[in-house]
């Protein structure tokens, strides 16, 4: 801070025009007196003039471009510091001021700056240096203004040498929320990171993401562009261009950078919303030429010019298109409207902005409406002094009202009240009659307790000095042909989202959709986004979903996978689908045509059991093994049968055990019999004697039976209690859980039909060898088919399970055990109850005796002789023969007896026909 004590002590600056100051009061653009004096800065002129003499001088310029818009601000301060005065809340102590005008330039601000920092009462305005300012008295206690940010960020520097406060109504800047620079710095607005942010909402909201941004390349522009590029990205908007114009209108290169501004509007025709961080008069001059190239877009306003009714009012304003904007909110401003009503009747004396209002209100007064108000704003200092002789004061009732921007007004005005509250703390037990009663320094620790009232609500000043207010969302829009400003929601900062005051403002708000401003089109839910060669991410090729992935939402950056056990989704879809749960269901027409099968199957069974058992007694029933052994085979079969049952409808654990078991157990019971009866069979017909021999030690039914039966038991026990079989969601078929029944143990699976296939084979050796039977003893013949009927079946079964999958996949079994059970029980039983219903006369027992002696003759004449010689020993001849006798003695009466059935005889010696009758005979009788 040492480059103060070079500051220039004095300011004597000069000029021949009457609006340049000739000494340091005035340089003051307005000012009362008071116990305790405000200073304001304020811009009242939007330019300060270029110097004309060279070399330039260290002179502060006179400045043109009247605003009436900051103009009002300086009369809104005044009006609150003489409400104050007028009213209890500082009792005793009067309030002044010190307005200046900085014309929007830095350079003057500084120069008010340092007249405030000049020691208080001084007979010249002195700043002195020192090293500790705790007990210094500057000539203000508080500051008011700047109108902006890069204005505000230069004086509050400044300021803060002394700690003198500043609280400005306009100055927006994020950065002058950091205290570690601006310890000094407060506002009654909030800080353009809500703005931005706001902003960005807005945008995400229409659903745009393609926009363009201009703003003066200034400290307030820069930093504000900063702040909004950052929400616009974390709202996934893109910035197509970014334009900065020159902050000063006397730049050169202000006009051609305008004109590559709007050229470049006009070229990115994909881009329909512009956001503008601009000052009114920059805005003012882009308008105009955007006017002459008929653009038309949706503006996006900053607070700045947002609720400007000088702009509004620009011929063919209409045509630009939609101007949206943020505004700081505004309270009731009533007294200040007043106050303007009665204006003409105040004293001019002490204030210059003022005096020159009136000057040129007689200027311009010949003027329309909005040539009137450009009349205002272009009319130069200079200009006045030679324009207004002779010129009578016009005062247009009204005007000033019209012009008003409430939130502008209204933060001004809190901000008086915000520094009178806190002087009211300081005053409470000291006499501030006397200038000296507090310094600056204790007044800004009050301030950042202070708490005002406003619209009934209490609010002060946060962490980083600024008020949270919440902005008015503006619409510009055409009532009776004019251009009016309305408010169409509220924004909440905090909560960061709009608040509607009814439904047509909200329609309103949605109406803003309707237009279109992307790089690329909006991907539909069941779309992607696909990144192009840009570098912007919102630029992008859409694409629909790939198989099982889904987007529910609009451009969205990828697409959701579904669970691909459980659900599935198609190309391009929008959610995804449960997968069908498919087994092979009661109401599957192939399902109904296999129950119909197994029902036939167990009336077959039992009308075979009826017809036997009615025939009990007849040679046929016998010849089959007796009652007993028939009904244990068609109990099988009916066990087969119903084993199908559990094939169908959807699959359980208890199903799962069952089937398998049941079926496996059911198939040995009916092969073991089946066995039995083969045995039985060649037993009784077979003339081996060796053969004879181990048929007669083998054949033991019961036993057999039980321990064929018991070692599948064993199996499947085995099976079920260490890999049993389990349900299980087959997800090979992509839109589908197929349920079925996994077998555990595909070793045991296998075991299982081994076993029985073993057995069928070893039945259908025995039955292969007696198939020569005579014609009602064929039964082995039967058996043989029957056998080739099962294996036929499951060998074309083993391929086709193995490479069936689905939910017809048991079908395929059921099928198979349906066969082979249908081909045993046929070959089985239904050639006995053909002869037992059809050929009634050949199941006689005489019928039997005919045909068994006819078939032992033949057997006996046909055997073959080659291995016996006529002419060898008689007495081996009759040494065989008895041999034979004593065999066929022994089959009768020896240990392994047992009753059989005729069979084919086995071709071997030669046996006398008496003799095979003999034997015929007693096999007949074991019958």
């Amino acid at each position: 801070m040492a480059f103060v004590s070079f500051l220039i002590p004095y300011f004597v600056i000069g000029t021949d025009i009457a609006f340049s100051c000739q000494n340091t009061d005035d340089f003051v653009g307005a000012s009362s007196p008071g116990d305790i004096v405000i200073g304001g800065l304020f811009a009242v002129h939007s330019e300060m003039l270029p110097p004309e003499e060279y070399p330039i001088k260290p002179v502060i310029q006179n400045c043109a471009g009247f605003e009436i818009q900051i103009f009002l601000q300086t009369l809104a301060m005044i009006h609150a510091i003489e409400t104050i005065n007028n009213s209890t809340l500082l009792s005793g102590v009067t309030l002044g001021y010190e307005i200046y005008d900085t014309c929007a330039e830095v350079t003057k601000a500084m120069a008010s700056a340092l007249r405030f920092l000049a020691k208080f009462n001084s007979s010249e305005d002195v700043v002195e240096f020192k090293c500790n300012y705790s007990d210094y008295v500057p000539r203000v206690k508080a500051v008011a203004g700047a109108s902006y940010s890069e204005v505000s960020m230069a004086v509050s520097r400044l300021l803060a040498l002394q700690l003198i406060p500043q609280v400005s109504p306009a100055s927006s800047a994020e950065i002058l929320s950091d205290k570690v620079r601006f310890p000094s710095f407060f506002r009654t607005i909030p800080s353009d990171f809500h703005q931005t942010r706001a902003m960005a909402h807005l945008i995400c909201e229409s659903g745009w993401n393609w926009i363009g941004v201009i703003a003066t390349d200034d400290d307030n522009g820069r930093f504000a562009l900063e702040s909004f590029g950052v929400q616009a990205m974390a709202n996934n908007v893109c910035i197509a261009f970014k334009e900065m114009l020159p902050a000063y209108l006397s730049d050169n290169s202000f006009h051609t950078k305008v004109d590559h501004a709007v050229e470049k509007i006009v070229k990115e025709t994909r881009v329909n919303v512009i956001v503008v961080f601009m000052r009114q008069v920059h805005v003012l001059k882009l308008f105009k030429k955007a006017i002459e190239r008929n653009v038309n877009k949706i503006w996006i306003a900053s607070d700045n010019w947002s609720a400007a009714v000088k702009i509004s009012t620009i011929p063919n304003i209409r045509q630009l298109g939609t101007i949206v904007g943020f505004g700081f909110k505004s309270g009731d401003i009533s007294t200040f409207q007043d106050f303007l009503r009665n204006l003409h009747e105040k004293p001019a004396d002490n204030n210059m902005f003022l005096r020159e209002y009136i000057m040129l209100l007689s200027v311009c007064a010949h003027l329309e409406y909005h040539d009137f108000q450009m009349c205002i704003s272009n009319q130069s200092q200079d200009d006045l002094l030679q324009n207004v002789e002779n010129k009578h004061q016009i005062w247009r009732d009204g005007f000033l009202n019209a012009n008003v921007e409430s939130g502008f007004i209204h933060s001004t005005i809190l901000a008086i009240y915000a520094i009178a509250h806190a002087i009211k703390g300081q005053c409470e037990d000291r006499n501030c009659k006397d200038p000296s009663a507090f310094t600056p320094w204790e007044l800004l620790e009050e301030l950042k307790k202070v708490t005002v009232i406003d619209d009934g609500k209490e609010i002060k000043f946060d962490s980083n000095g600024d008020m949270s207010t919440s902005y008015d969302v503006l619409l510009w829009k055409e009532i009776d042909g004019h251009m009016e400003i309305t408010t169409m929601a509220e924004y909440d900062p905090e909560k960061g989202h709009f608040i509607f005051k009814d439904e047509e403002k909200k329609k309103e708000f949605l109406d803003l959709k309707k237009v279109q401003s992307t790089c690329s089109q909006h991907c539909r839910p069941g779309q992607m986004k696909k990144v192009t060669e840009s570098p912007h991410t919102c630029c992008y090729e859409c694409v629909y979903c790939p198989e099982n992935h889904y987007s529910n939402q609009t451009d969205m950056d990828y697409c959701y996978r579904c669970n691909n056990k459980t659900y599935w989704a198609p190309v391009n879809s929008t959610t995804c689908y449960r997968k069908t749960i498919h087994f092979l269901a009661w109401t599957d027409w192939f399902a109904i045509f296999l129950l119909l099968l197994s029902a036939f199957g167990v009336v077959l069974v039992l009308s075979i059991s009826v017809i036997f058992t009615k025939n009990l007694n007849t040679p046929v029933v016998k010849a089959s093994g007796g009652l007993t052994v028939c009904y244990v085979i068609l109990f099988s079969h009916f066990l087969i049968f119903l084993s199908t049952v559990f094939f169908i409808d959807e699959p359980t654990e208890f199903k799962c055990k069952t089937r398998q078991a049941l079926f496996g157990i059911s198939f040995a019971l009916c092969i073991s019999c089946i066995l039995i009866k083969s045995l039985k069979i060649l037993l009784a017909f077979s003339f081996d004697p060796k053969l004879q021999n181990f048929l007669k030690c083998v054949y033991k039914p019961i036993p057999t039976v039980v321990t064929c039966t018991g070692i599948q038991v064993i199996i499947c026990t085995f099976w079920l209690i260490f890999r049993t079989p389990f349900v299980k969601q087959n997800f090979s078929i992509p839109r589908a859980i197929i349920l079925e029944c996994n077998e555990g143990s595909i070793v045991a699976f296998g075991i299982m039909l081994s076993y029985i296939a073993a057995l069928a084979f070893i039945c259908f050796i025995f039955a292969f060898k007696g198939r020569k039977l005579p014609e009602n003893y064929n039964e082995a013949k039967f058996i043989t088919f029957g056998m080739l009927i099962y294996f036929i079946a499951w060998i074309v079964f083993i391929p086709v399970y193995a490479t069936t999958f689905g939910k017809y996949l048991p079908a395929v079994e059921i099928i198979v055990v349906l066969i082979s059970n249908y081909g045993i029980l046929c070959c089985t039983f239904l050639p006995k109850c053909y002869i037992i219903i059809y050929k009634q006369e050949t199941n006689t027992k005489s019928a039997f005796l005919k045909m068994i002696y006819t078939y032992s003759s033949k057997s006996a004449g046909s055997v073959a002789v080659s291995q016996i010689s006529l002419d060898s020993k008689s007495s081996s001849s009759r040494a065989t023969i008895s041999e034979s006798r004593k065999s066929e003695k022994n089959s009768v009466n020896g240990n392994c007896h047992f009753q059989v059935p005729g069979q084919t005889l086995r071709k071997g010696k030669v046996l006398p026909k008496n003799t095979a009758r003999t034997v015929a005979r007693k096999r007949l009788s074991s019958i």
